[in-house]
């Protein structure tokens, strides 16, 4: 192959570009966000010793709005012909990879906790507990709201994956619509575990171990659920804008390993903390 047949598969000649990586120009949002990050721990310092909230509302609007503008220009810059070439696309792949890793590793942690405690009751400070849930805790009916998000979780990860299908073969409508009804999905799950939240039979104040734990592990992958939802809503629009094509679109990929990863992390969830950690006192 000769030199320039080689350089055109990989470098984007039409952006007149010497190499196949794409410079960013210069910007502030690295600063903003840097700047608002520190302003929210701060703010959380404040609310926690001194009751003031004020700081904390200004550091999460500095971090929401860097993130809005941020990806914002991320976007334009998908479009712009030339920047996001081959090897930029790889590049974004394997950041997506590395951050759904460390996101199983935080995962991982709560994990750790439940069976440690789990399978050693006993090393729960302050008590003799010997059994798991410990004792005077309702655990939920694992075959209730659960099993219904379960399904839900289940039966989104369906819809996305016949949206992808849908993009590939060049099917705009199906595309919609199977992102349409992932996000409704998505929200349902979000509403029905706020609805299992106000009916707990126990609280994260002064609740022990279990509730702790609990709401935790349940609790940051329902966050993790809302920027899913989040996401998968902004390539629903872009969708419906016909940005995504079936040779381009690692926008959509990412939105759709992301939504994979949450469902597998309820699976274990599910199975681990409803199923296997039912209690002889079942709320409900």
């Amino acid at each position: 192959m000769s030199n320039d047949a080689h350089a055109g598969t990989t470098m984007p000649q039409s952006s007149g570009l010497k190499q196949p990586y794409h410079l960013v120009d210069p910007s502030l949002w690295p600063l903003t966000g840097s700047l608002g990050a520190g302003l929210t721990v701060f703010g959380i310092i404040q609310a926690a010793h001194f009751g003031t909230y004020i700081w904390l509302y200004l550091g999460l609007a500095a971090v929401l709005g860097t993130m809005f503008m941020w990806w914002r220009d991320v976007l334009a810059e998908s479009r712009t012909p030339g920047l996001h070439s081959a090897i930029v696309r790889l590049g974004l792949r394997y950041g997506m990879t590395l951050f759904i890793a460390s996101e199983v590793m935080f995962f991982v942690g709560f994990f750790w906790a439940y069976f440690h405690f789990a399978l050693f009751p006993e090393h729960v400070l302050g008590t003799d507990a010997h059994v798991w849930p410990p004792e005077g805790i309702k655990t939920f009916n694992p075959l209730s709201l659960p099993l219904l998000n379960t399904m839900l979780l289940l039966l989104s990860g369906t819809t996305v994956t016949w949206a992808h299908h849908a993009l590939l073969e060049g099917d705009r409508k199906g595309l919609v619509r199977g992102l349409a009804l992932t996000v409704l999905l998505g929200m349902t799950f979000t509403i029905c575990q706020a609805i299992e939240y106000s009916d707990a039979p126990f609280s994260l104040n002064g609740g022990g171990v279990y509730p702790g734990i609990f709401f935790l592990a349940t609790g940051f992958h329902g966050f993790h659920v809302i920027v899913g939802t989040i996401f998968l809503f902004v390539c629903l629009m872009r969708a419906r804008a016909g940005q995504f094509t079936p040779e381009k679109h690692f926008g959509f990929e990412a939105a759709a390993w992301y939504w994979h990863f949450v469902d597998v992390v309820w699976l274990f969830l599910f199975v681990a903390v409803y199923v296997w950690g039912q209690g002889p006192a079942v709320a409900g």
